[in-house]
């Protein structure tokens, strides 16, 4: 259903989905502060049609016209008060379509540094306290997503961020 349709209906669960700049909003919207704000309206309008729940996702890596691109979420994502927002990942990495089976045993959810596999609670010294969110890749170059209590959420390179089991 298109959001234009979903004016003036409510539903318990409503989900939206590419919410990614340059898709939503759409590139050439990003431009034209009018079209712009026309759909942040209708970004706006969807959220407001969940009587219970409702879930919002952007994709980190989208196939767009056969090309693979890495994209960021939505600027309207980030005008949401943090305190509404329960932010949920994947734990599971998806290895890629040419890799052969014995690529894919040794792919997991783990680092090679103690204590900083998925769920760990982590001290980092600028940002405080956080919990491991994501854990992608293996060893020193492996990156994490850490929620810090302070400073959000954060991704990080295990070789750079001198993280401490907390």
């Amino acid at each position: 259903m298109s959001l234009h349709s979903a004016k003036g209906l409510e539903f318990p669960l409503v989900f939206l989905c590419g919410l990614e700049e340059g898709l939503f909003p759409h590139q050439r919207s990003i431009d034209e502060p009018g079209r712009l704000e026309e759909e942040r309206r209708l970004c706006y309008v969807g959220m407001t049609r969940a009587m219970v729940q409702l879930f919002l996702t952007w994709a980190e890596v989208r196939r767009l016209h056969g090309r693979e691109n890495y994209t960021r979420p939505s600027r309207f994502l980030s005008e949401i008060s943090a305190e509404l927002v329960d932010e949920v990942r994947s734990s599971t990495v998806l290895p890629p379509a040419t890799s052969t089976p014995a690529e894919v045993l040794n792919t997991g959810a783990q680092t090679s540094s103690p204590g900083i596999n998925l769920g760990a609670r982590v001290h980092h010294a600028k940002f405080g306290q956080g919990t491991v969110l994501s854990v992608e890749g293996q060893g020193e170059h492996a990156r994490v997503q850490v929620r810090f209590e302070t400073a959000g959420s954060k991704w990080l390179v295990l070789a750079y961020a001198n993280l401490d089991p907390a």
